[in-house]
């Protein structure tokens, strides 16, 4: 597979023309979506394909249109549909990139796989040469041995979660429930426990855990400093990785949930865009939902993952079908940029409802992590039915649920709901439309838990 990649040369005008140095900001503005569509659909065809063909499986183009590329947030929703794809596969068959073209005058958008690490959005204007030596494929299917095949897994169990029931327009992939040892689990037609979805910012949760390990090692404390700022004098330097997973920072963000599509779709890296932000209130003051806090106090750690990554997190708690993706530069998105199957999130919520301890015994996380992650702390969420602990949500004011209740939340429908006290782990994945109804999973998990045998 081919690991190096070499850059077409590209020389710099002296001097531009003066027609070339006026244009709109709504043509800039309308340009810049375009990238940012065709780098969304790039890294969408990659990772589907990509890590369900890692697992086993696979995932043909009509399938990943139909979910992962519909229903997405305007304006690329409307843009996605007219940029083709282009796959890229090794002599092997591995699928090694995607291209999507997108202007006459810039390269296509192209996101890269390494085997093992998933897929990766280059920087807009990227042109590696290889690819020009390369007709690409217009298929995105890899023909899977019949050996690793598996059935899709349509089961009868709980058809509301898959009927609209908890939402008018929710698009329901998955559903498990654990509860005493016994696991019932309901998947879509194409999907099944191989196939990996993004898990949105379910993977707070998980940069949660990293950080509760690197806790049980002794490599952090969540009272240190997250390292932000240029020096000592640094404001910026107050905050904590407490603050920073409790999404009570203080920095401004220039949207609600400080949506980062320069780092998730446009190439820009982490250390470009997540830790620049100034401060307009005290650490520990406001409570501000934002991406970059999370990639702020993953980067605290950051030192130490490469003794310890993501992936010996993953593998010790035997989510072998999961994949932490990271910048082009190799800086893990734990805010959202992960792709993992839904018996892989099961055990994720079952490492909590263990409190924080494999079934051989090893304790992977400190002795009241789970207490610690489930505990408000200072500013909650306005308007909400529910609170904020450290990079997980907290069920605690919704009649029918109890108050240990905690959950991991994520984009589109994504949701691993931990009931210490019930000794019950719910699992729902989904591909909900963008502005639409949603999935009530409080709801949804009520009436799980109303339904359980106590």
């Amino acid at each position: 597979m081919i690991r190096t990649i070499s850059i077409a040369a590209a020389a710099l005008a002296i001097a531009a023309p003066a027609v070339a140095q006026g244009i709109s900001q709504e043509d800039l503005n309308a340009r810049y979506d375009r990238a940012l569509a065709a780098g969304y659909k790039a890294m969408f065809l990659c990772s589907a394909t990509a890590n369900a063909e890692r697992n086993g499986a696979s995932r043909s183009l009509e399938s990943v249109r139909q979910w992962e590329l519909s229903g997405i947030q305007q304006p690329l929703d409307d843009l996605i549909g007219a940029l083709e794809g282009r796959f890229y596969r090794d002599e092997g068959g591995v699928l090694y990139a995607v291209t999507v073209e997108w202007s006459d005058t810039m390269p296509p958008r192209i996101a890269l796989h390494q085997d093992g690490e998933g897929c990766s959005i280059q920087p807009t204007g990227f042109e590696p040469s290889f690819l020009a030596m390369d007709e690409g494929s217009e298929t995105a299917t890899r023909e899977i041995p019949a050996a690793q095949r598996t059935v899709p897994a349509v089961h009868s169990q709980f058809p509301a979660a898959f009927d609209g029931a908890y939402g008018e327009d929710a698009r329901t992939t998955a559903v498990i429930v654990a509860h005493d040892g016994v696991i019932r689990e309901a998947y879509a037609d194409g999907f099944n426990g191989l196939v990996p979805q993004r898990t949105w910012s379910v993977a707070k949760s998980i940069a949660a855990t990293l950080v509760g390990a690197a806790v049980q090692r002794g490599d952090a404390a969540v009272t240190q400093s997250a390292g932000l700022g240029e020096g000592d004098t640094d404001p910026r330097r107050a905050i904590t990785i407490d603050h920073a997973l409790r999404m009570a920072s203080g920095r401004y963000t220039d949207t609600p949930g400080n949506r980062t599509d320069p780092l998730y779709f446009g190439g820009a890296t982490v250390d470009e865009v997540a830790v620049d932000w100034p401060l307009v209130n005290p650490p520990g003051s406001t409570f501000r939902y934002a991406n970059n806090d999370t990639l702020a106090a993953v980067q605290a750690i950051e030192h130490t993952l490469t003794a310890h990554p993501p992936s010996e997190l993953l593998a010790r708690l035997g989510m072998n079908h999961t994949v932490a993706e990271t910048d082009w530069q190799g800086n893990y998105i734990l805010s959202s940029q992960v792709w993992s199957t839904a018996p892989d999130l099961l055990r994720l919520g079952q490492l909590y409802l263990n409190d924080g301890v494999l079934p051989d015994g090893t304790r992977i996380l400190p002795e009241g992590w789970v207490e610690y992650v489930s505990t408000p702390s200072g500013p909650q969420p306005e308007g909400r039915n529910m609170g904020y602990g450290a990079g997980w949500w907290l069920f605690n004011n919704h009649e029918g649920i109890p108050a240990d209740t905690i959950a991991a939340q994520g984009n589109r429908g994504q949701f691993v709901v931990v009931v210490p006290s019930r000794n019950v782990v719910i699992v729902r994945r989904g591909e909900d439309p963008a502005g639409g109804s949603g999935f009530d999973i409080q709801a949804f998990t009520a009436d799980v838990l109303a339904a359980l045998p106590e």
